[in-house]
């Protein structure tokens, strides 16, 4: 029987700069004497940054006091979870990378996935789906940031503009749906279902419907669903569809057409005969 392939690569980077972490506490909380160092790491992996692979472990400390109300007990150095998330071979750097393009320079997945290699960072499309989602979850984490930074964007703007958009970053695996403020830029919530209609997207909406934010208007693309779940929480606010999706749609068919008319020119271009080459003549000179 032919042995099946592994589901995840294994990548080896001998070169990768070690980073070894110490409990961030050396004697016991409880009883005051010195931790004794394991000799085993509690954590140990290898991950890819944007400024190359790393090697980060964390050792730990254990209480030996046998007077000790909590002897045993083990304290863990907590700071390797700065580099990267538990699971996960990706630095946090990343993540906010793959997040500020998507966000802000309005890339799609394929396109990061390219750049991050160009970068020298190894990870496929289907991966940098998984990374974005880490990302909306870290920022999911942080609500009461999000929530003071819609209340500044309404101080400035005078209201929020709410903007609903499908990803599918994983090909059948479903789509995931992001609600950011087009304003401030920012990604507040995210769903992913392989299938939803309007009852559930307005339940999805609704914590965000009750916010005491004015509302100046919805964005979505064309997708009548979404349309509707947004007519549906803010009927006051008026709704567009969103120029870069319009613009992108009619790229698409130019593209073809681009494409057609390149293939065209270098096949009539081709064929007509190299300049000849000529040895310019110096006006100064004379026989």
């Amino acid at each position: 029987m032919d042995k099946r392939p592994q589901h995840r690569p294994h990548r080896i980077y001998p070169e990768a700069k070690r980073i070894i972490l110490s409990p961030e506490v050396n004697v016991c909380p409880n009883c005051g004497q010195k931790l004794k160092p394991r000799q085993n790491w509690h954590s140990r992996k290898t991950i890819q940054t944007l400024n190359g692979p790393l090697f980060v472990a964390g050792k730990s400390g254990e209480c030996q006091n046998p007077t000790c109300s909590h002897k045993g007990k083990r304290y863990y150095a907590s700071r390797v979870w700065l580099y990267s998330l538990p699971q996960s071979s990706y630095g946090l750097d990343v993540l906010a990378f793959i997040g500020w393009q998507h966000e802000h320079e309005h890339r799609q997945l394929l396109e990061i996935q390219r750049e991050l290699n160009r970068r020298g960072v190894e990870v496929n499309e289907r991966n940098v789906g998984k990374l974005y989602r880490q990302f909306l979850a870290l920022l999911g984490a942080s609500q009461e940031t999000t929530l003071e930074k819609l209340k500044k964007t309404v101080q400035e703007f005078g209201g929020v503009i709410w903007a609903v958009d499908a990803l599918q970053p994983e090909g059948n695996s479903g789509l995931l749906y992001v609600l950011y403020e087009v304003l401030s830029s920012q990604p507040v919530a995210a769903l992913q279902r392989g299938h939803v209609d309007e009852r559930e997207l307005v339940e999805w909406l609704e914590p965000y419907r009750k916010l005491e934010l004015s509302v100046l208007a919805t964005l979505s693309d064309g997708e009548n669903t979404i349309i509707r779940a947004l007519k549906t929480c803010w009927p006051q606010a008026p709704h567009q569809r969103c120029q870069v999706h319009f613009l992108n749609n009619l790229v698409d068919d130019l593209q073809d057409n681009d494409d057609e008319l390149r293939q065209r020119m270098r096949q009539d271009i081709g064929g007509l005969p190299q300049v000849p080459q000529t040895t310019p003549v110096d006006p100064d000179f004379s026989p």
